[in-house]
């Protein structure tokens, strides 16, 4: 069971970019799939969900509109649209799964290595 996040990088305020979390060794449409972000000296903060039964997703209300989460079954890649990034986004960002519908990292138990994001002009 292995998870791989990419599609971190520089970007400047408003910009866009696009996370993807790939999946080997099993099926994600199967898991919750969730985002996470950890700022330098900061805790790590769950960012988005998607539900494995009918694909609905929950969202921070920080990143509420500016963040669309998405999933690919066919790819068996989960995707995390950012747009309108704001210097406050920057983390290292890292994708997860689990059993339940939660955007707390207890619940999640295979975890991707993070890709980094910076936001700065």
């Amino acid at each position: 069971v292995q998870l791989q996040a990419s599609g971190g990088g520089l970007v400047q305020p408003g910009g866009s970019l696009r996370l993807s979390c790939a999946a080997s060794g099993f099926r994600l449409d199967r898991w919750v799939i969730g985002w996470f972000r950890q700022a330098p000296g900061k805790e790590r903060e769950g960012v988005s969900c998607i539900s494995s039964s009918d694909g609905s997703t929950n969202y921070v209300d920080s990143v509420k509109g500016r963040f669309t989460m998405s999933r690919d079954n066919a790819k068996n890649t989960v995707y995390l649209q950012m747009a309108s990034l704001k210097p406050e986004d920057t983390a290292v960002y890292y994708c997860a799964a689990g059993p339940t519908y939660s955007p707390l990292a207890p619940y999640y138990r295979s975890w991707g290595q993070g890709t980094q994001v910076t936001v700065s002009s």
